[in-house]
């Protein structure tokens, strides 16, 4: 017999509390990318669709940071600097958030994958299928 999915709503931000998010989780896969960016800062990845994210408040302190492609939207807190989420290259019109960002620690929840995102474009298809 299947088990049914459990969908959980968990709210979050950064660590200053200027920004803050709820999310609607209903996968409990994350990605834990090995590139330079992610592994510097620690972002476990749960890519969710829009509906499943609302900004709640701090919209006028997010700062953003691009680099390579510049098609990665990496956000951040202007005051205290923690990126709880961001727009992601690899998937277009989803949110990718930090689940270590989240007010409930939720990580034993979830089936952590690793993610060789040094080698990005020989590997970006195995989290584009599972996202």
């Amino acid at each position: 017999m299947k088990k049914e999915p459990k969908i959980v709503v968990s709210q979050g931000g950064c660590h200053c509390g200027a920004i803050r998010f709820q999310v609607t989780i209903d996968r409990w896969k994350v990605s834990d990318c090995n590139c330079s960016v992610c592994r510097k800062k620690g972002f476990l990845h749960l890519i969710i669709p829009p509906e499943h994210f609302t900004l709640l408040q701090g919209q006028e302190f997010l700062s953003t940071y691009t680099f390579n492609t510049g098609v990665a939207k990496h956000t951040f807190c202007s005051i205290c600097g923690i990126h709880s989420f961001y727009y992601p290259r690899s998937h277009p019109g989803c949110i990718d958030v930090n689940i270590r960002c989240l007010d409930r620690d939720l990580s034993t929840e979830f089936e952590i994958e690793s993610f060789d995102g040094v080698n990005w474009e020989a590997n970006v298809y195995k989290i584009q299928k599972n996202g």
